[in-house]
């Protein structure tokens, strides 16, 4: 005959508790509850291709429904200081370019957000390339050519980016100090009025995101010299990379992550970085971001705090060295 212990039940209902509140912990929610992707730019852009690219997926896993919300402004920095203020239970979650997110820290003296101290990185899902691009305009078919009509009329050439501090104007500001050469920056409101003017011959060069430029490269509208990775593009294997044109170390890839806001519980960081990564890894996904010019990546949360925070003093110098002021 068993003896009724009390003490056994009180362990036992404390342990149901702990459990309970443990996985709600790992799934942020019910299935009534919608986890947001706040992506800090305008649709049709890199990090917004991405985001639609996952969203589907991560909904599956989560179990709830997973949304896409754009909320654009001062260079990222409006939607991501949104989501530092969001509760901190995984329901609202960052998706941007750690590049941009790392310019933002040094470039903006005012902001109103730590990045170290207000979000915690989740997991990175994909990289891209820049990609040195040239007007059809300009008789320049190399970058050693590039480089010596560069040098031989100082301040004469114009390059342009979808504005100041963004990463295309620190990759042309990097560009700048170590080709040691004189061009103008010419900011634009936008990424594609840039390339347009860029088109048109009123802009000599740009260095522009892989998955936005593609189709002009492929379509000749533009003249493709070099790829800012460290490795060529499969999409565009028979362009060099900038080492192999001729700027040794020269190199430029943008990580797009996902970020949460500061004091998430590890349990819902880890759980969501193991989610992220088994759904970056999948044949389907990898192939639709190959498709969009994008190099899909998983790594560990402990490989993705490292990586921000090299991010972060590398543009710092490079925005230092420049004198590079916000809009």
């Amino acid at each position: 005959m068993k003896i009724f212990n009390p003490f056994k039940v009180i362990l036992y209902f404390i342990a149901s508790i702990f459990l309970v509140s443990q996985s709600n912990l790992i799934f942020a929610q019910d299935s009534t509850k919608t986890t947001k992707i706040i992506v800090p730019f305008a649709p049709g852009g890199s990090t917004d291709i991405i985001a639609r690219i996952l969203t589907e997926r991560l909904s599956t896993g989560l179990k709830q429904p997973v949304i896409v919300e754009n909320r654009l402004g001062a260079g990222g920095t409006v939607g991501t200081l949104l989501v530092t203020k969001a509760p901190p239970d995984g329901s609202t979650l960052l998706l941007t370019s750690v590049t941009t997110a790392s310019i933002a820290y040094s470039l903006y003296p005012n902001l109103q957000y730590d990045l170290k101290k207000d979000l915690e990185p989740v997991a990175v899902v994909g990289s891209v390339p820049m990609v040195l691009l040239v007007s059809n305009t300009l008789p320049i078919k190399n970058l050693q050519e590039l480089l010596a009509y560069a040098r031989n009329n100082p301040g004469k050439l114009t390059y342009g980016s979808a504005g100041n501090g963004t990463a295309p104007h620190l990759a042309g500001e990097l560009f700048k100090r170590m080709a040691n050469i004189d061009i103008v920056h010419v900011p634009y409101k936008g990424n594609s009025l840039a390339l347009n003017d860029l088109m048109g011959g009123h802009l000599n060069l740009m260095f522009d995101f892989l998955p936005s430029s593609i189709q002009l490269i492929k379509a000749n509208k533009v003249n493709a010299l070099a790829i800012s990775s460290p490795k060529r593009s499969s999409l565009l294997p028979n362009i060099p990379t900038m080492a192999e044109a001729g700027l040794k170390d020269y190199s430029v890839l943008s990580y797009f992550g996902i970020f949460a806001p500061a004091k998430t519980p590890k349990v819902i960081v880890n759980n969501l970085n193991t989610s992220i990564n088994q759904i970056t890894m999948s044949p389907q996904i990898q192939e639709k971001f190959y498709e969009a010019g994008i190099d899909p990546a998983a790594e560990s949360v402990q490989w993705f705090n490292d990586y921000l925070s090299d991010e972060i003093d590398r543009w710092a110098k490079v925005i230092k060295a420049g004198n590079v002021k916000a809009e």
